[in-house]
């Protein structure tokens, strides 16, 4: 039987450090000497122009011509310079949703966390790590807990002023802001101030921020666990009560990388905290009215789940063309078969579906469902402390009956 030729690691990624050269070693910088194509920022080509003696290839824009023209020399010596670690939010990641691992060969230098951890004394393991280049700052809200260390990379000069801004309208004002600039170069610099005070100007547009967070009284801090307070919402009446919503989380069972329908949104609660549970997790808000469209987005923004689809239309004709979900959330208020029947007919194999009923309209439709389908059905009775001319009863929320189904 013939072997199977070994596939060419024409492509080599070598990470680079603002030091330019002289953070490389010998074998890496003979792999760019020798190299008849370089790929590389322009700042990258600068720092190389050095060693570099072959034809240079500066990134395209959009991105992904860059990638075509990678692509184009399949088999040939070809090197590509990235910042650090390639496969540390860099080009790595990027260019192997196109090219096999065992076509590249990698060269990593330390990260601009790494650099960042080490100036601090901060171990990388306790270290909440995020990078904002590129990405709204609003994802680093989930993180902001009293005693918690992060290391943000921003997207230019003006990231610092914008995260110091974020974190006193949000109560943590006397966090203590840490600005790297231009980490392992000649012009590395670090300062530190508080973001309530934060006066900090001209900062290198490469730079990483250690943030020690430090919470006043009323800070927004959001709950690791599912079930955040009402009153953290903007909502209209139209949401998913606190103590409704951690069971319907529960019962819809997040795992890594799925995607939730969350029908009739509302306040988009639902799939903003089903979000929350990991970042790999997606969810896609259908709501009908305008107005509540615009609360989502706001929702979404403050807490720090920006990604949160919303699709403004009315079930089950918003449904078309969707991509397929894992779990599908179906609100208490409604009582359309056909929306129901959508759904169930998109869901995926093995998927959840969990519908909440609050009208007896709804909870005969779920009771259909449950007797036709099987699945669990459950009784949420709820009753809150409230007072009572001078004393204290409880006072009951309407009951909302649950249906719980696994699609075979």
């Amino acid at each position: 039987m013939a072997e199977t030729p070994s596939i060419q690691r024409w492509l080599t990624l070598i990470g680079i450090g603002e030091d330019g050269p002289a953070g490389l070693g010998d074998a890496a910088k003979q792999l760019i000497t020798s190299a008849p194509v370089v790929f590389g920022g322009a700042r990258h080509i600068e720092l190389m122009s050095a060693v570099i003696t072959g034809e240079t290839r500066q990134w395209l824009s959009p991105f992904e011509k860059s990638i075509e023209a990678v692509l184009a020399r399949r088999g040939k010596p070809t090197v590509v310079l990235a910042s650090g670690d390639p496969f540390f939010y860099g080009v790595g990641a990027t260019l192997l949703r196109s090219i096999p691992a065992d076509e590249m060969s990698v060269i990593p230098a330390a990260s601009s966390f790494s650099l960042a951890a080490s100036r601090l004394g901060w171990p990388l393991q306790e270290t909440t790590v995020l990078s904002l280049h590129g990405r709204p700052i609003d994802l680093i809200r989930p993180h902001l807990h009293p005693g918690r260390k992060i290391l943000a990379l921003t997207s230019d000069g003006n990231g610092p002023a914008a995260l110091a801004a974020l974190l006193q309208s949000s109560g943590f004002g006397q966090s203590e802001l840490t600005v790297l600039e231009a980490l392992g170069g000649p012009h590395e610099k670090v300062s530190r101030q508080r973001a309530a005070g934060f006066t900090l100007f001209g900062i290198n547009d490469l730079n990483i921020c250690g943030i020690e967070v430090k919470a006043e009284a009323g800070a927004r801090i959001l709950s690791l666990s599912a079930g955040l307070a009402d009153e953290l919402f903007d909502h209209d009446g139209q949401i998913t009560k606190r103590e409704i919503r951690a069971m319907t989380l529960s019962a819809l069972a997040p795992r890594h990388g799925e995607l939730l329908w969350d029908i009739g949104a509302g306040s988009g609660s639902i799939g903003i905290e089903w979000m929350l549970a990991d970042i790999s997790l997606r969810a896609i808000a259908i709501e009908a009215s305008g107005e509540r469209v615009a609360r989502i987005r706001r929702n979404a923004t403050n807490f720090g789940v920006p990604g949160l689809s919303i699709v403004e239309g009315e079930a089950p004709n918003a449904l078309a063309g969707l991509p397929t979900p894992d779990a599908v959330f179906i609100g208490g208020g409604g009582s359309d078969a056909g929306v129901l029947d959508a759904a169930i007919g998109q869901l995926k194999s093995g998927g959840r579906l969990v519908a909440n009923a609050v009208t007896t309209e709804m909870e005969a439709l779920l009771l259909a469902e449950h007797a036709r389908r099987g699945g669990s059905l459950i009784r949420i009775d709820i009753a809150r402390a409230a007072p009572v001319g001078r004393m204290t009863g409880w006072r009951p929320a309407m009951p909302v009956t649950q249906w719980s189904w696994t699609k075979p």
